[in-house]
């Protein structure tokens, strides 16, 4: 049985937040609106008063955690502090905010794929904008020395995002860890990686 949404909050929120559970629960295609709108406890008019359709509300899940984690990696990225430091602190933030969004992040890594051309090829911009942006902080450690350079910094982005790309097929909220202690362990991983030799 589906967990209730939180009542308390503006329909528009409640609708998203029933949306992604039940697409991160039983998938995209095999929930209707009748499912969104009756765990949300709105009617069906109020749900085409903000959304047009489920792939309004499959790109805004996407692009609401996406959004949140551009503006902390800009700020991280921006500040004085050290590149490693910087690089520690992104990496750790981007696995900690999927983990808090767990059910966002699973929707958008298992249901992309499903929404139309033109939608996913915007999806895929904005993710490239953040990887592109993540990368920059490894290319400019090794310019800088601080990182070994003899590994591609494009090759470790995807494989350090791959394994973010994955935390929801075995994390567990209940589980012995943490999304603060996973996070500082992928950042170390990451970090050490780039140590130089």
């Amino acid at each position: 049985m589906t967990a209730r949404v939180d009542m308390a909050v503006p329909v528009q929120e409640r609708l998203l937040a029933a949306a992604s559970r039940l697409f991160a629960e039983r998938g995209f295609a095999p929930t209707s609106v009748q499912d969104i709108v009756e765990l949300a406890g709105v009617t069906k008019g109020a749900m085409y008063h903000y959304y047009s359709s489920k792939d309004d509300l499959l790109q805004q899940i996407y692009t609401r955690l996406l959004s949140v984690q551009q503006e902390r990696l800009a700020e991280i990225a921006e500040s004085a502090l050290p590149v490693a430091v910087r690089l520690r602190e992104a990496a750790a933030d981007v696995v900690v905010t999927t983990l808090e969004n767990l059910e966002d992040a699973t929707v958008s890594f298992r249901s992309m794929h499903m929404l139309p051309p033109d939608r996913q090829a915007q999806v895929r911009a904005d993710r490239r904008r953040y990887h592109e942006a993540f990368r920059a902080l490894i290319e400019e450690g090794q310019a800088a020395g601080a990182f070994r350079d003899d590994l591609a910094a494009d090759l470790v982005t995807h494989q350090f995002f791959g394994g973010v790309h994955h935390l929801g097929s075995w994390y567990r909220v209940d589980g012995e860890l943490t999304p603060q202690a996973i996070g500082a362990s992928f950042a170390e991983l990451l970090l050490r990686s780039l140590q130089p030799t």
